[in-house]
């Protein structure tokens, strides 16, 4: 459905921007440029080369721009408003940017036909764009409205507070569209038996079920509504969910008040439940971020090609051993990946088991121990983040075997797994590197507080932090 919904989406902006590209033309050939001739208008156009290269070359920038806008991506969960503010939003800058790409140029005898052709461009592209969508959206709101179209959900909680929260969204004038297919229990034995859920819907298990429940049954979204005596569960419930970085968690605002500030009141008319989004960042932010990644880069491995060499062929010269080490660390939602760095120790460092390097470390190199002072070793980390495992700025990414050590302090770390690890972050411009995993948990806080304030500017300024310490030796 999801995915039908897309391309019925995509065809009518591709229609509607190459009409209003059209209608547009049409506009300057009448107004703006008008050329002294017989023919018709029709003729004119079609038969004017400016048109047609203009054709695919301003629809395809369109597609492309409501793709980074995140147009596209959640497409079910679509609201007429959001709808109206996002195409009123995306057609302004959208239109801005084409107005000095294409018509700052125009000979024109008053900056009044700059205002019209500005008005009648972003009218047009607005207007026939904005009313199919409309049209598309209300047919999907409608069947979520008459039930035909639901959104996979688990109720987290068995006792009364569930029972309410799951009577208040069914009971509700407008349907959300929540289609419950069971609930969980806390724990196993968190509530007596038997709960006033069983007669309404199955009980599927524990929390610990839910990573399996997720995939069986293609979970969208999750409800939380524990009683008072178990909402010292909610933490321990929201950390893996929040890691799993796909779900619309939904909790009821009873209770205990929530730390987060990620959480927030969505809806109006429906039942008062507040929503945890699985994106940190607004859609548009995640797009400039991923081309920021990959322009940067390529940038960076081609101007520093020859710190490249030069290091490749030290590491190789000054001891025995491969030049590039890679090694196993678990990234985005907890997915495993290769990280790539040039070899800072010998050969066989950790042939006893994994081992934190130290200051003092005997198994790093002397060279090594000059790369890690200016992060030299982490130049391959560029191919990882072209490849996508990796971005430039993010929690640094750690071994399966310290996370497992940290969560039993920590639970909270594993909250980084939402967002992609990076080749530098706000716990490495702060603290540095870790020798153990009591720092590790020190430089945790530094990176919670970046997941809590992610923007491209607090990456942006990451970065300068970033560089300044390197150009400064002071890398610790």
């Amino acid at each position: 459905m999801q995915r039908r919904l897309r391309l019925a989406y995509l065809l009518s902006d591709t229609l509607a921007s190459a009409l209003a590209w059209t209608a547009f033309f049409l506009f300057r050939k009448l107004t703006i440029a008008p050329i002294a001739t017989d023919l018709p208008i029709s003729t004119q156009i079609f038969s004017d080369t400016h048109y047609w290269i203009g054709l695919p070359l301003v629809v395809a920038c369109w597609i492309a721009f409501y793709v980074l806008m995140g147009t596209y991506r959640d497409v079910l969960h679509k609201s007429r408003l959001k709808e109206l503010i996002e195409t009123l939003v995306s057609t302004l800058i959208g239109c801005i940017l084409l107005f000095f790409a294409l018509i700052i140029d125009d000979t024109i005898t008053s900056y009044r036909s700059y205002y019209a052709a500005f008005l009648f461009l972003f009218a047009a592209q607005f207007i026939l764009v904005y009313i199919p969508r409309l049209f598309i959206t209300s047919h999907t709101v409608h069947r979520v409205h008459s039930r035909r179209l639901g959104f996979p959900t688990l109720l987290i909680g068995s006792g009364p507070r569930a029972l309410q929260t799951y009577l208040g969204i069914e009971n509700q004038e407008v349907y959300s569209g929540n289609l419950f297919l069971g609930y969980v229990q806390p724990t196993a034995d968190s509530v007596p038996h038997p709960s006033p859920l069983e007669s309404i819907m199955p009980c599927l298990g524990t929390v610990e079920d839910i990573p399996t429940l997720i995939e069986q049954y293609q979970l969208q979204e999750v409800i939380i509504a524990l009683d008072d005596d178990q909402q010292h569960f909610t933490s321990s419930i929201l950390i893996p969910l929040l890691s799993e970085g796909k779900l619309i968690i939904k909790l009821n605002p009873s209770g205990q008040p929530f730390p987060l500030n990620f959480i927030h009141q969505q809806s109006i008319f429906h039942s008062p439940l507040l929503t945890i989004s699985p994106r940190t960042m607004p859609e548009w932010q995640y797009s400039i971020k991923r081309i920021a990644d990959i322009s940067l880069s390529l940038l960076a491995m081609l101007v520093l090609s020859p710190v490249y060499l030069i290091t490749a062929l030290i590491v190789k010269f000054t001891s025995p051993g491969p030049i590039l080490y890679a090694q196993e660390r678990i990234g985005l939602h907890g997915k495993p990946f290769r990280m790539h760095k040039f070899r800072s120790m010998y050969v066989d460092a950790e042939q006893s088991g994994p081992a934190l390097a130290s200051d003092d470390d005997p198994r790093i190199t002397p060279f090594g121990r000059f790369m890690r002072k200016v992060r030299l070793d982490e130049l391959p980390q560029f191919y990882n983040v072209l490849r996508g495992t990796m971005s430039l700025v993010g929690p640094r990414p750690e071994r399966q075997f310290y996370i497992d050590q940290i969560v039993r302090i920590a639970p909270e770390y594993r909250l980084l797994h939402r967002v992609k690890p990076g080749i530098t972050s706000w716990g490495q411009v702060k603290y540095g590197y870790a020798s153990t995993v009591d720092q590790m948990v020190e430089r945790l806080r530094y990176d919670l507080l970046y997941l809590d304030n992610m923007t491209l500017l607090t990456d942006l300024k990451i970065l300068i932090y970033t560089i300044i310490i390197v150009v400064e030796g002071r890398g610790k």
